[in-house]
């Protein structure tokens, strides 16, 4: 699909992934809720170490920033982990997540957006749409995103330089 040298290294990344102490956090609220357990299969069938912050049923009197800041402050805390969010439009996880010191969450629709907030962006979480999105694109994402490594050319090491260097003076 890609033939970028930084996800044909998926092998060793997956790898690296099934190490102790890697660890994939996943969030997702009622409307992400389904979603959510299907990427646990997926990521259990690959030996990938997970926790589910939550929502553990599909409870509409949920909120998803509550799921979305969970998983982010786990992520900033264990430098070797990335998260996962997912509510009905992906959009409010991200907006949720981003507002947490570090966290660089990438909502994504295609394959084109996994690899880059990946390759590009070093996204540590990606969110996801639990709506109106079929589970096999859902889960062709993660695979992706999770495969993907950060390019660490200069350039990019910078640009995201300058966006902690933001964070923080405010």
């Amino acid at each position: 699909m890609f033939a970028g040298r930084n996800y044909y290294k998926a092998k060793d990344i997956i790898s690296f992934m099934k190490k102790e102490g890697f660890k994939i956090y996943l969030g997702a609220d009622h409307a992400g809720f389904e979603l959510k357990e299907k990427i646990k299969e997926f990521l259990s069938k690959k030996n990938i170490y997970f926790e589910d912050l939550g929502c553990y049923n599909a409870d509409s009197k949920d909120d998803y920033p509550d799921f979305a800041f969970k998983v982010g402050e786990k992520v900033i805390r264990r430098k070797d982990s990335k998260g996962i969010l997912i509510c009905g439009s992906g959009i409010g996880m991200c907006i949720a997540a981003n507002k947490i010191k570090g966290i660089r969450a990438a909502f994504v629709l295609d394959s084109y957006g996994a690899k880059m907030s990946r390759e590009h962006n070093d996204a540590n979480v990606l969110c996801l749409r639990g709506r109106e999105f079929s589970f096999d694109k859902a889960l062709e994402l993660a695979d992706i995103w999770l495969k993907t490594k950060f390019s660490g050319e200069e350039r990019h090491r910078r640009r995201i330089r300058k966006i902690g260097e933001y964070e923080e003076k405010n």
